[in-house]
């Protein structure tokens, strides 16, 4: 397959940017990956591909098919090609389960994680940090549950519920460098410390994987502008 027939738009320190680049890779298709420096702008391209919410990431498959959302993006790529290893699970239960658990991580999880960073007072950030380790062991039970005993959510090999969880790895390592503590704990979630290491070493994910002292210079860039912003709208 010619790479120009697939273009993903993203940028690198976007967790749901990871997830398509971390599925094409599990595919083993080539593919053209194009940087978008938001905090420059948006660019033509994705403006005119997301029209709606005009976000990244986007996959542009063959003539100008724009697909949005990331895990959206994920289960299009798992249908569209048979090559690789399924994404999914087969099983209807288990492809519900897994998908449960990925909006939990988006719509709950994530967000306390981002909110341990901009918390105001102590009291707030004790919240955040109660929120994000009650889901990890809410995590480390259904990884107990979907790998069977084996290495991954998705069995033996990475699969959907991977992808949405581990594309927040280095947001997490990031928080723990930030605060001086350890989230993903060896007492409390053994089985997701290891299985951290392991999907982070996999050939599909190790060089998508943004480097921690990277990701948290920009970091303080992001939050610094956040508190700029929240005490701009104070003085009004």
């Amino acid at each position: 397959m010619a790479t120009n027939e697939v273009k993903v738009l993203g940028s690198w320190p976007s967790p749901y940017a990871m997830r398509p680049r971390i599925a094409l890779n599990l595919k083993s298709l080539t593919y053209e990956y194009i940087e978008e420096k938001l905090w420059e702008g948006k660019s033509e391209l994705l403006l005119q591909s997301n029209p709606v919410y005009k976000k990244i990431p986007v996959l542009i498959h063959g003539d100008n098919k724009p697909i949005c959302e990331s895990l959206i993006i994920v289960q299009y790529i798992d249908e569209a090609w048979s090559s690789g290893p399924s994404i999914l699970p087969s099983d209807p239960f288990e492809r519900a389960v897994a998908r449960f658990w990925a909006a939990y991580l988006d719509d709950k999880w994530f967000p306390a994680v981002k909110s341990i960073g901009v918390a105001k007072g102590e009291e707030a950030k004790k919240a955040a940090i109660a929120q994000v380790e009650e889901g990890l062991a809410l995590m480390e039970e259904a990884y107990d549950k979907c790998s069977k005993g084996k290495g991954y959510f998705g069995g033996d090999e990475v699969g959907y519920l991977d992808i949405a969880f581990g594309s927040f790895l280095g947001w997490l390592r990031v928080t723990e460098k930030f605060n001086a503590m350890k989230l993903l704990d060896e007492e409390k979630t053994p089985g997701l410390v290891k299985w951290a290491d392991r999907f982070c070493s996999h050939a599909a994910v190790k060089d998508v994987m943004p480097d921690t002292d990277k990701l948290a210079e920009f970091g303080k860039f992001v939050i610094a502008k956040i508190r700029a912003s929240g005490a701009a709208a104070e003085m009004h």
